[in-house]
């Protein structure tokens, strides 16, 4: 059975047993006045409880409308940067902001067109280092949070300003800060000269892909916003509709899978062309749905033909792009969705938030982002500092290049790490998830991501029932799928990834590195992780090319 819902640019196709379980959630939904109630923002759609915030969080159902104003508001400042040479955007920022700039941007250079954009929502500082080696001369630095990540990163770059020789006055041109009215953020900024674009009030950054924050650094990196825009508005227009809602009928079999007990979403791009929009869609799903010990879990893999897309019981797949034309084994995709990347995001927006209505969560709240960030500062205060305090632990098992970090029981007297890692993937619950956080350098330790499809691969030869394995650079995860991780089902098994650093970078200001911040990130979050009873181990890379080529050839 399939069925295919087509409006505003959006193709959404249904296949199977999920049409029926989908279209009854559809009937009450429309029953209920869901999408005229969320067109009209009424917040009390996700109870009680969560009104008062929904009131504050629900601009982004205006964005299409409301964003055409950006151009206008930047074409000034643009001119006078393109003037000035600084073609070489780099975004100092974290969430789900930053990630849909990213992808604006990787999606909209297929033409070849406009600036350089680097997004840097890390604090390794090899990533670091490797943007601050190249041409300063023509970096300007948009500056989109107000976390400790994020400030570092605009000392670090203050510091880098200065020493290449600009003035005060040119140093404090050579950044832009997207910052709410009000904010600390907007009265440093202010304050020392720099650029301000004033962001919504009523917008948060999992739900912000047509937003100020996301869009500034893609519009001074040359994209066209108003065509993204555009492709977006095409589907506002229908979103009220009960049916022929494409968007409503996505969400319908979202929130009729995690009801139905497949809680797992496994996504695969099959030539959509929407470079990096499904890590955008990832943080986005986790965050707004993973709470109250309920979610749905999304799983990137790489392709149609990966391991870990193979269908199981738990599992519900979603095809980015149209399905392969040969269906053959394990081919058949639950729900594929095609259009262009504006209403892609205005798409999986509603639809996520219509799933949360279906769950009963609130699509808004984030319980349990806090957790970490307040472990982190508490190291990051310590008296030793977070890396003495850390690497002074011996390591329960050392091979070559990598040392393993995790109680003698939980190694049941492993020799190898091929049989450490088989271990841990065999001791993921029924129906639970392997996450692996690689807090490596996105760009130098790249091959690391390529650890998710083996280890997939040899969990399904171990177990029965294989289970599903997410790859998340960290920080970023932090405030992408870090939200599930700590507030979803208590059946996830967590892996981290750290690496020895080879050249430091001192936060001026500071009393931390940029190394010592990252890593005291990543034992906050673990810290988090083991006081909620997850199982949380720990892979240090003693030589960072060296250890992600080794665990490659153990699971080889």
């Amino acid at each position: 059975m399939t069925s295919v819902v087509t409006a505003g640019g959006i193709s959404v196709t249904i296949r199977g047993a999920v049409v029926d379980e989908s279209e009854t959630v559809l009937d009450r939904l429309a029953s209920d006045g869901v999408p005229s109630s969320l067109a009209s923002r009424n917040a009390k759609l996700w109870g009680p409880d969560a009104a008062p915030l929904a009131a504050r969080r629900l601009g982004w159902l205006g964005l299409p409308e409301t964003s055409r104003s950006l151009p206008a508001r930047l074409a000034g400042p643009a001119e006078e940067f393109r003037d000035a040479g600084l073609d070489r955007i780099v975004v100092a920022g974290t969430g789900g902001t930053a990630i849909a700039s990213e992808a604006i941007h990787r999606t909209a250079a297929r033409t070849g067109r406009g600036a350089e954009l680097i997004v840097l929502d890390t604090t390794d500082p090899h990533e670091v280092s490797a943007v601050l080696a190249g041409d300063l001369g023509r970096t300007l630095v948009v500056v989109a949070g107000d976390d400790v990540g994020t400030r570092s990163l605009r000392r670090v770059f203050g510091r880098a300003f200065s020493e290449a020789g600009l003035s005060r006055a040119e140093l404090a041109r050579r950044f832009v800060a997207v910052a709410e009215p009000g904010s600390e953020l907007e009265r440093a900024a202010r304050e020392v000269g720099h650029h301000v674009v004033e962001a919504e009030t009523d917008v948060d950054a999992r739900f912000g892909a047509l937003g100020v924050t996301a869009l500034v650094p893609a519009a001074l990196a040359g994209v066209d916003l108003l065509a993204l825009l555009d492709e977006a508005d095409r589907l506002a227009g229908v979103l009220r509709q009960p049916y022929d809602n494409p968007a409503l009928a996505f969400g319908a079999a979202l929130g009729s899978s995690a009801l139905g007990g497949r809680d797992k979403l496994v996504v695969a791009d099959h030539g959509s062309g929407l470079h990096g929009f499904a890590g955008w869609a990832e943080q986005l799903v986790a965050g707004a749905l993973g709470k109250d010990g309920r979610g749905l879990l999304p799983v990137v893999v790489e392709g149609v033909e990966s391991p870990g897309f193979e269908l199981t019981g738990d599992l519900r797949r979603v095809i980015l792009g149209r399905r392969p034309d040969e269906p053959g084994p394990g081919r058949e995709a639950g729900v594929s969705v095609a259009g262009p990347l504006g209403a892609q995001f205005l798409l999986w927006e509603y639809a996520v938030a219509v799933a949360a209505r279906v769950m009963g969560v609130d699509p808004f709240a984030e319980p349990d982002t806090g957790e970490s960030r307040d472990s982190t500062a508490a190291l990051l205060r310590s008296e030793e500092g977070a890396a003495p305090t850390v690497v002074r632990r011996p390591p329960a098992l050392v091979s070559d290049a990598v040392e393993v970090h995790a109680p003698e029981e939980a190694l049941r007297g492993a020799k190898t790490l091929t049989e450490a890692l088989e271990t841990f993937l065999e001791d993921v619950p029924d129906r639970g998830y392997l996450a692996v956080l690689a807090y490596l350098d996105r760009s130098g330790d790249a091959a690391a991501a390529g650890l998710r499809p083996l280890l997939a691969a040899r969990g399904a030869g171990l177990r029965r029932n294989p289970a599903p394995v997410t790859f998340g650079w960290g920080p970023r995860y932090l405030h992408a799928t870090g939200q599930y991780h700590k507030g979803g089902p208590r059946n996830g098994t967590f892996l981290q990834i750290t690496g020895a650093v080879t050249t430091d970078v001192p936060v001026p200001g500071r009393p931390f590195t940029l190394g010592e911040l990252q890593l005291a990130q990543a034992f906050g979050d673990q810290r988090v992780l083991r006081s909620l009873g997850r199982p949380a181990f720990r892979l240090h890379l003693r030589d960072r090319a060296e250890g992600v080529a080794q665990l490659i050839e153990a699971l080889g």
